[in-house]
């Protein structure tokens, strides 16, 4: 049975609704999540949540950024820790989020793979990330900096396209997975920051 209905400031609301696309999002298929079970169980009328999301589309979005916020929030690079502590971290919050969302983060890399909105909020987590993590690598100039950033762009679509791939089919543990991911990036900075690179320890 759905809760009992209760007034809630425009603010208020839009966290509830959010809250409630988001566990319907990551517990189905994105097909199968309709804006009227979204409406049913959050306790409004099917207009009251239109005026806040105009589309599932929308509404999708919406929770989509709000987690890659999160995400950011949550992944701690730290300079005085090791480039691979960092790196481990990093992917441990990714990995946590993807595993227990696994229908939105396909949903959102393959479903609608073509909406210009999800795309831009998945490029600017990945462009964030990016940027934090020449912030905390010795760079001696710019043209070092280039060959990094170039690199550092290319390893987070591997890893994107490598953990979508993993979450329809576990080919491999989590443990094997994270690693595989760390250990590419310094594999491939090795080259280029000689004196940066470190084992993956166990």
């Amino acid at each position: 049975m759905p809760p009992p209905r209760r007034r809630l400031s425009p603010a208020e609301r839009r966290t509830q609704l959010l809250s409630v696309g988001a566990r319907l999002f990551a517990e189905h298929p994105y097909e199968d999540v309709l804006m009227e079970d979204v409406a049913r169980q959050a306790g409004v009328s099917r207009a009251l949540l239109y005026r806040h999301f105009p589309s599932k589309q929308a509404l999708f979005a919406a929770v989509y950024q709000e987690a890659a916020d999160r995400l950011l929030a949550e992944t701690r690079l730290d300079p005085a820790d090791s480039l691979t502590d960092q790196l481990v971290q990093g992917m441990d919050v990714h990995l946590d989020y993807f595993i227990a969302n696994r229908h939105a983060v396909i949903a959102a890399n393959r479903v609608l793979a073509g909406d210009p909105v999800v795309q831009t909020i998945m490029t600017g987590e990945l462009d964030a990330l990016r940027a934090r993590l020449l912030a905390v690598l010795p760079l001696a100039d710019d043209p070092a900096r280039d060959a990094v950033s170039a690199v550092l762009r290319s390893w987070l679509v591997f890893v994107q396209v490598l953990v979508v791939d993993w979450l329809g089919e576990e080919t491999c543990t989590r443990t094997q997975l994270r690693d595989v991911c760390v250990g590419a990036v310094l594999g491939a900075l090795r080259p280029l920051l000689p004196d940066l690179a470190e084992p993956l320890r166990e």
